[in-house]
């Protein structure tokens, strides 16, 4: 007897040890669809570089580019439901479980950096993010896509109307939808990673996107002419599964909040110390790059207002104000 409890003892001992092995060595995978060198994803791999540190390799980074994982649905559906860890994605996505995010999409919403740091850094970008908790989701902190721009195979555009007629993919969600037709265009909503191939079997004639993700995405080879519009800023959230942030210590989840942070602020510099290197380089692969005259932009921005307009009833006349609170307030 003596003997069989020594040895359920030890056996015990090795199920308890094999436990804490477990306990102490957790593996994250992180989702964005943007290729691997794009500015989102040496965020990510700062991310990965400092948790990993900072856990003294107890917490371990797995990173997955491109739409190796899915579209940004795909994962919200794989974040909920905890069989994805973490994903950067646009946040104005999310407005399709908290309407309140759908502001992020308005058309000339930010001008600068600093109008959009007021924002996702303060208490509005910090009260959006906790919106996400019931949903079963965690916003850490905000990388930055940048300013979108337009691209097309057809024709130059140099002016406003030249943009009717065009068939352009968009983000699936209600307001670029409504911005896209308010110009006149056929709005072609399409996952990410679907894109490519749609520019070239000519499915849509062209997309709208930041510098970056044109290059990254290689759509130079799909698309002659480019605008600069800027016409969007995407902020990205960063985001955690609430299963697996819930099954965190307090001290694993501080490592990873302020990595988090700290990678959001490393990512930003590399977005925008890269832009314009970036722009020559597709212009240097045959991009014809042109830009809206200051009357033309003018035109632009006034087709928008109607589609400001109708979303701010349907995001919340208090989000709103507060964001545009935010926004003045940094430009003084």
């Amino acid at each position: 007897m003596k003997r069989l409890f020594l040895q359920s003892l030890v056996a015990l001992a090795a199920v308890a040890s094999l436990g804490a092995a477990h306990a102490q060595t957790r593996t994250i995978k992180f989702a964005n669809q943007n290729a691997k060198g794009h500015p989102i994803v040496l965020g990510m791999e700062k991310f990965a570089e400092l948790v990993e540190a900072k856990s003294a390799g107890k917490l371990k980074v797995n990173i997955f580019p491109g739409g190796a994982l899915g579209s940004d649905q795909a994962n919200v559906s794989a974040l909920q439901g905890g069989t994805l860890e973490m994903a950067s994605m646009n946040s104005g996505i999310f407005a399709s479980i908290v309407k309140d995010f759908a502001v992020y999409d308005f058309p000339f919403l930010f001008s600068n950096p600093k109008e959009v740091a007021a924002v996702v850094d303060g208490a509005v970008g910090q009260q959006l993010h906790a919106k996400l908790e019931e949903k079963g989701l965690v916003g850490l902190a905000y990388y930055e896509l940048g300013f979108r721009q337009l691209t097309n195979s057809k024709r130059p555009v140099t002016k406003v109307d030249d943009i009717a007629g065009l068939k352009l993919r968009v983000i699936p969600n209600p307001i670029n939808i409504d911005w896209v037709t308010a110009l006149g265009a056929n709005p072609t909503p399409l996952p990410f990673p679907e894109l490519y191939a749609a520019l070239e079997q000519k499915a849509v004639d062209g997309q709208e996107n930041p510098v970056a993700t044109i290059q990254g995405g290689k759509f130079f080879e799909v698309q002659k002419y480019m605008t600069l519009t800027n016409h969007q800023y995407n902020p990205q959230s960063v985001v955690v599964s609430k299963k697996f942030w819930d099954s965190l210590s307090a001290a694993e989840q501080k490592i990873v909040r302020d990595a988090a942070t700290e990678s959001a602020r490393f990512q930003r510099e590399q977005s925008r110390s890269a832009a314009a290197g970036i722009l020559d380089a597709l212009k240097k692969a045959g991009m014809q790059v042109s830009e809206l005259p200051p009357a033309e932009m003018a035109k632009l921005r006034d087709k928008m207002k109607p589609v400001i307009a109708k979303h701010t009833a349907s995001v919340g006349e208090a989000t709103v104000k507060a964001v545009l609170a935010d926004i003045e307030a940094a430009r003084k």
